[in-house]
């Protein structure tokens, strides 16, 4: 009915094919892709140690939030979403979270959502982060989640179902309140759980019909396993296993492979988790000047060196030529005096001969 929302833009200039995914594929269920992936941890661990020594207190949680928000801004098709068979922009970043309160079966679930643009650091993250867990995990406070789900439980079922109907047909035609959508865990660009906290491994979490959430990651407990180094050579090393849950309409395998390899790359690298995104992107540029610059410098001194090469060997052959040369003639000089060595032999015989 409506095409503006408050939490979304259309996207506009999509090729036939994805403009016709959603109609080929209706519910977020049937478009969801599965994929269990592996990731190192010693490089995250060297890092955690390295900066505890500094003062600087991060977990696996924190560096994987940043990540993933560090990813939904270098690749802002995984940010997008399918409402109604059209496929939107989130206008920010929003990663859901479910805490806990207490660990044990009694304890309470919080489900949190948090705010980025995309360009924060690892510090940014992870002080907004502990912040809000620090604020909503108390046994006396609540979330906005847990408020609206009150106001719902206290009426009968029948007037729940029929509630629920109102805010499915709401949000599906862009009318549902803003203040509703910021309550709710199910719209967000990214739904992340921690798995490893409760020392489970990882697992393939459906996406919700319900909301907006296109991307699932389930961080599983680590562990030691056998691994394959670069060169080729089998060792037992400490991994973590990723859940990993998308909306395949959203973008194509390719666009997911890559975004992938990425992600990889930031865990390989902490440290550049460390150093904030400028807001104009033109660090990715920086980047790949940089690039550019270091392979013509390569090039250059390639170059150089074959010359440097050439010269030494044209000098080497010089040398060896004027070695020849002056063998050559101490060969010479040699025969010369041999030659006149026995000449005088012959002549003092002659003088001893007629002195007899």
């Amino acid at each position: 009915m409506f095409n503006k929302r408050s939490d979304g833009i259309i996207v506009k200039g999509l090729d036939p094919v994805t403009k016709m995914a959603p109609f080929f594929m209706r519910d977020r269920i049937g478009a969801s892709n599965y994929f269990m992936d592996q990731i190192r941890c010693e490089a995250m661990d060297e890092f955690i140690s390295r900066q505890r020594k500094l003062g600087n207190h991060y977990t696996y949680t924190h560096i994987m939030m940043t990540a993933l928000v560090r990813l939904l801004y270098l690749r802002p098709k995984l940010n997008y979403f399918v409402n109604h068979n059209v496929i939107y922009e989130h206008k920010d970043i929003s990663i859901c979270m479910v805490v806990k309160k207490q660990l044990s079966d009694e304890g309470e679930d919080v489900d949190l959502k948090f705010h980025f643009t995309g360009r924060e650091s690892l510090q940014q993250v992870k002080e907004y982060v502990d912040g809000l867990i620090e604020k909503h995990v108390s046994p006396d406070s609540n979330y906005g989640t847990t408020d609206t789900a009150a106001v719902f439980c206290k009426f009968p079922k029948w007037v729940r179902r029929f509630a629920l109907w109102v805010v499915r047909w709401m949000d599906r035609h862009n009318m549902m309140p803003k203040s509703l959508i910021e309550d709710s865990c199910f719209h967000c660009s990214a739904f992340l759980t921690n798995l490893k906290s409760i020392k489970n491994d990882a697992i393939f979490h459906h996406l919700y019909e319900f909301g907006n959430c296109s991307l699932f990651v389930a961080m599983g407990k680590e562990k030691i396993a056998p691994v394959v180094e670069k060169n080729k050579e089998l060792k037992l090393g400490k991994v973590m296993n990723l859940g990993i849950t998308m909306d395949e309409r959203v973008a194509d395998g390719f666009y997911f492979a890559k975004s992938l390899r990425i992600w990889k790359d930031m865990f390989a690298n902490p440290d550049c988790l460390l150093e904030s995104m400028p807001e104009d992107g033109s660090k990715k540029l920086t980047i790949k000047k940089r690039k550019k610059k270091t392979k013509s410098k390569v090039k250059k001194s390639k170059v150089k060196k074959d010359k440097t090469l050439i010269k030494l060997k044209k000098e080497q052959l010089k040398a060896e030529k004027e070695k020849e040369k002056e063998e050559k003639e101490r060969a010479k000089d040699e025969k010369k005096l041999l030659k006149f060595e026995r000449k005088l032999e012959k002549a003092e015989r002659k003088t001893k001969k007629v002195a007899e």
